[in-house]
């Protein structure tokens, strides 16, 4: 563990969620930063200000681009894709499974789009991946399903479907573009049942069904904690905030629950 982490705060969050039968975690860019990947932004950020075309993420990397310029919106996805396959869980996914197997009420509520969560056995059925994955690809013209990620990454982009030659795309949720239905459903009848704790970690909780969820615990007094490296616009309101990374702290964590 991080010696700079107050250990007393560490105790009392894995008190908490000890006692706790209903958990969510919510994880962002900043547990797979751990894994190699960067962040979208920030510190080793992936895109910082525009992209090598002079466009902003938010225009490049969105559901528009893609309709309109199939290959300049891969080319972006395709970076996404490559750091994704090139990476795998750390110990932070690996704890947070273990602590939804200890655990039968413990739910995970992700940004991140890598896969880490179900490479590392976080239960498909309480894993909400609420901005999609990365694979398999589909076809978008005739719905065709296309596994093979990492050899269209090889080829020249976009990929193009084997059967109709549509434009394929990964079941991510790109800028512009709702989010998925079913995903959504999920979260809101599982924040109906109520959660008695929260964990964020590694995500600036930026959007409202981010930070929706903390909202309600906080207010039905339940237990809330936050670990990340640097301070949010939720931190000061949070029961405990850790400073530093999952895996200065998700270990320790684990040992006494």
């Amino acid at each position: 563990m991080n010696p700079s982490v107050d250990r007393s705060l560490v105790l009392q969050t894995a008190a908490a969620l000890r006692h706790a039968n209903r958990i969510l975690i919510i994880t962002g860019a900043g547990l797979s930063a751990d894994s190699g990947l960067p962040t979208y932004r920030g510190v080793g950020g992936l895109y910082n200000g525009r992209t090598d075309d002079g466009l902003p993420i938010e225009v490049a990397l969105s559901g528009p681009m893609l309709r309109r310029d199939p290959a300049l919106c891969w080319k972006y996805i395709a970076q996404l894709g490559s750091a994704c396959l090139g990476g795998q869980p750390n110990e932070g996914h690996y704890a947070i499974a273990e602590l939804q197997r200890r655990k039968p009420g413990c739910w995970v509520l992700t940004q991140n789009v890598d896969g880490y969560h179900r490479a590392a056995g976080s239960p498909p059925e309480r894993l909400i991946e609420i901005h999609g994955q990365l694979a398999p690809l589909y076809c978008q013209s005739c719905g065709a399903i296309d596994p093979q990620l990492r050899e269209h990454l090889q080829r020249t982009l976009p990929p193009l479907c084997g059967k109709c030659q549509g434009v394929l795309r990964p079941p991510v949720v790109l800028f512009e573009e709702m989010l998925p239905e079913l995903a959504l459903n999920m979260l809101y009848e599982e924040m109906a049942k109520g959660f008695d704790a929260v964990l964020s970690i590694g995500t600036t909780a930026s959007f409202p069904y981010i930070h929706e969820p903390i909202f309600r615990v906080r207010v039905s007094g339940g237990f809330t904690a936050e670990i990340n490296p640097s301070q949010t616009d939720h931190s000061a309101q949070m029961d405990v905030f850790l400073k530093c990374r999952a895996l200065d702290v998700m270990g320790d964590l684990l040992s006494h629950i």
